[in-house]
């Protein structure tokens, strides 16, 4: 999409990169990463009206360490870089940065010492405010034009300042959450020193980019995986706002979804919006290739490729189909690209179907590939999605089969079913659905004795898992009232054959990781 007021975002490798897009575009502005190899081509393509460089693990001092592309600091356009990017600009305007001993880490405070653009109706002379630093390196003498305007014991220059020139620099994280006044300090430079109105919403999101469908799809035919994501919903809702019956959705049910799944996607998509809908029920084809196998990363990769194998059989049947559509993020984007410029390190898998578009010779749509996951749940309550899709907890690809360590039947995905669908029940009349990021119960290959109306039984232990998070690479565990875990395991218990002991997983991330396998 081309946006006429957009914030450019220059990446050096810090691992909160994204957090600075978010933080602009929660300024109202549009705002794109771009790794610095390839930034003087995303400068040239984007015209942004402002420039912010990143923060990075390298150290400017180094012979081979990144710099900026020299077009974009010659633009003059505004300028604002984050640590590294701070001392880069100071590296290449003339300054000085030296190797630092120590450094900073963790949480600091900085004392404000003069007025600059950046603090308007925020900060003032004389006060003292928390930030977030992590740097070795700093900046030891100050490129000409520019004058330090807050300082900290580490960082005798923890903000700089050229007004006259629009630059601006700091040591310290403003993106992240543990500078309180972070996002308001980068709302100011996006606002008030590059002057843009801050009136990118999702309305006009949702307007360009239906334009956008209608231009790349003609009058050509779209066919979406259907997962009952949010969003892949939110895709296919977009799609077939822009194109209406051009846009045939395929829904594989292998019997490993969540208790009413199946009932809700089809009765939404086919019965409420009129898509035309393809609703295939595969159960015995995936049951019957999940008989015996027990590794974790064997079940992926069988569940994805007969995924892969079904969607094209479905695909064939309609034909003509020039496009498929994808519920990428921008997330999904940013990782796929090397920081190093050399083949990328793969942290996940991406692509709903992976391998797909080069089998079927397809041309993607992804509409959804410049938004962030909050920023889909918007355009979803935008699009009028009902909020049971809109603010539905993350669901893995492979469905229930991750959930049951050990071998997957359907007998062990109908206790599971029936159990996670008690558990979620009661998190939502307690009110607690939506302060929990994912919550769900784990079938365990684990037998124990008990005693129920004076008889022993000998069945399943299930374990309860619930997290807090804000984009899934951390987790805490999420802490219930006092009577709410035994009310639950009395249910699920009394009421589910198959079980009679329930634990709750206590484990965060890391060490751990969210879903079991």
């Amino acid at each position: 999409m081309e946006h006429p007021d957009t914030i450019l975002i220059v990446d050096f490798g810090s691992q909160v990169t994204q957090l600075i897009a978010r933080r602009v575009r929660e300024a109202g502005v549009y705002s794109e990463i771009a790794p610095f190899q390839s930034a003087e081509a995303a400068y040239e393509r984007l015209k942004p009206k402002g420039v912010i460089l990143s923060g990075g693990p390298a150290s400017v001092v180094d012979a081979d360490s990144p710099r900026i592309p020299q077009p974009i600091l010659d633009a003059g356009v505004p300028l604002l870089g984050i640590c590294y990017g701070q001392q880069a600009l100071n590296a290449q305007l003339g300054g000085r940065v030296e190797k630092g001993n120590s450094g900073e880490f963790g949480e600091a405070f900085v004392s404000v010492d003069d007025g600059c653009g950046l603090f308007d109706g925020l900060w003032t002379a004389g006060e003292r405010h928390q930030v977030w630093m992590s740097h070795g390196d700093h900046v030891a003498a100050l490129a000409p034009g520019f004058r330090p305007v807050a300082s900290s014991r580490g960082a005798p220059f923890a903000i700089t300042a050229d007004d006259e020139r629009r630059i601006y620099g700091m040591q310290f994280h403003p993106e992240v959450v543990h500078t309180p006044d972070g996002g308001k300090l980068i709302a100011n430079f996006a606002r008030h020193i590059c002057g843009l109105a801050g009136d990118w919403t999702m309305a006009e999101f949702r307007a360009a980019k239906i334009a956008e469908i209608r231009e790349q799809v003609g009058d050509g035919k779209v066919i979406c995986g259907l997962s009952g994501g949010v969003d892949s919903s939110v895709a296919a809702l977009l799609i077939h706002e822009a194109i209406g019956e051009q846009l045939t959705c395929v829904f594989v049910d292998g019997g490993i979804l969540r208790a009413g799944e199946a009932e809700q996607v089809v009765g939404l998509f086919r019965n409420h919006y009129n898509i035309p809908l393809v609703h295939v029920e595969a159960q015995d084809l995936f049951m019957d290739g999940l008989a015996g196998v027990t590794d974790p990363e064997a079940k992926r990769k069988f569940i994805g490729k007969t995924f892969i194998d079904v969607f094209e059989a479905e695909a064939n049947k309609i034909g003509g189909a020039g496009f498929l559509a994808q519920g990428t993020l921008y997330p999904d984007v940013i990782e796929s690209v090397s920081f190093t410029g050399g083949p990328s390190v793969t942290i996940k898998s991406h692509h709903n179907v992976g391998g797909l578009p080069e089998r079927m010779n397809m041309k993607l749509v992804e509409p959804l590939r410049e938004l962030f996951k909050d920023e889909v749940r918007v355009l979803g309550r935008e699009l009028g999605l009902p909020d049971v899709f809109v603010g539905r907890h993350p669901f893995p690809g492979p469905g229930l089969a991750i959930r049951i360590p050990g071998e997957v039947t359907r007998e062990r995905c109908d206790i599971l079913r029936k159990a996670d669908a008690i558990y979620l029940e009661e998190i939502r009349a307690a009110g607690l659905y939506d302060a929990i990021w994912q919550a769900f119960a784990v079938l365990l290959p684990v037998k124990t004795v008990g005693v129920m109306g004076d008889a022993r039984t000998y069945d399943s232990v299930l374990a309860l898992r619930a997290v807090t998070s804000t984009d899934g690479m951390t987790a805490q565990v999420f802490q219930f009232p006092g009577d709410f875990l035994p009310r639950v395991a009395t249910r699920i218990i009394n009421e589910v054959k198959g079980v009679n002991r329930v634990v709750y997983d206590y484990t965060s991330k890391p060490p751990g990781t969210i879903e079991w396998e």
